[in-house]
């Protein structure tokens, strides 16, 4: 059994004794964040996360994909917390990058709009990048409580924002400079929690963009992040062989259940759903938020 294994098991022990039983959210946490290295094989990556956990995230990707669906997002921000009830930030984040990306891509390809989106919204999507890059190099998801609780942050924010933050409106003067700003935050804050909705989103929506628009400028802004979030945790090792191929694998239930949420999408009050969707990540964040 590796050193570090041991030393994990260890503390479990001592902490039992000292404290009474733990509960297997603590375990899950002291034996994940053991292993908080990156894979170079599949097989190493899932021998180490155990079945719990790969039954976990097969079921948020499901989750995930199945509210993504349905309103146009929330992969990667419900991925981000539900895992990070349970493993470190850096490693959730290194899941969601391959289905986070295809499934933007999917989103940003259909609907006619691209290349005046990309006209109107690249100063943003730079400072989306250069702002990850910055973050990475002066936060990043080193570990530890503040990095779960700045996650937990995240999303209460974005979901009080999505409840009760009225339709804002940005003239063209204030978006020359609100634009790359809200990029740079939004570039941060992907860095340092792995969710990269705020404060992106709410500007987006202030854009005055049709509909068509508004989720075709939500998959390439999402698109974006993912890609700078992904070359911020190559860069600093936290993006394995056995990580990538794991986040190849999570795309398979981040597919059906997108399948399955635009299924439900025809069948279901959409605006009913998005306030249920908000309520359950607020109620997540705060969680996270208070416990750490």
């Amino acid at each position: 059994m590796p050193a570090k294994t041991s030393a994990a098991a260890t503390k479990i022990q001592a902490s039992t004794k000292s404290r009474g039983s733990l509960s297997i959210w603590q375990i899950f946490k002291a034996t994940i964040r053991a292993h908080h290295r990156p894979m170079n094989t599949l097989a190493a990556f899932y021998q180490h996360l155990g079945l719990a956990l790969s039954l976990l995230v097969i079921a948020t990707f499901l989750l995930a994909g199945m509210i993504k669906g349905v309103i146009g997002l929330g992969l990667p921000t419900i991925a981000m917390g539900l895992l990070g009830l349970a493993m470190a930030p850096s490693q959730a984040a290194a899941l969601l990058i391959i289905p986070a990306t295809l499934t933007n891509v999917w989103q940003l390809a259909f609907g006619g709009h691209l290349r005046g989106l990309l006209n109107r919204l690249w100063p943003m999507l730079l400072a989306i990048f250069i702002g990850t890059g910055a973050g990475t190099l002066w936060i990043g998801m080193a570990g530890g409580q503040w990095v779960v609780r700045g996650l937990g942050a995240a999303l209460l924010i974005y979901a009080l924002s999505g409840l009760f933050l009225p339709t804002l409106r940005v003239g063209g003067r204030t978006e020359r400079w609100l634009g790359p700003l809200c990029g740079v935050l939004t570039g941060i804050i992907t860095s340092a929690t792995g969710v990269f909705v705020i404060p992106a989103v709410p500007y987006l929506q202030a854009l005055g963009l049709s509909k068509d628009q508004l989720v075709q400028a939500l998959g390439l802004s999402f698109t974006v992040s993912t890609l700078a979030l992904a070359a911020g945790l190559s860069w600093r090792g936290a993006l394995g062989g056995g990580e990538l191929s794991a986040s190849l694998l999570a795309l398979v239930p981040a597919v059906l259940g997108m399948l399955l949420g635009q299924w439900l999408r025809q069948r279901i009050s959409a605006v009913l759903f998005k306030r249920v969707f908000f309520i359950g990540l607020g109620m997540l964040g705060g969680h996270l938020l208070i416990s750490g």
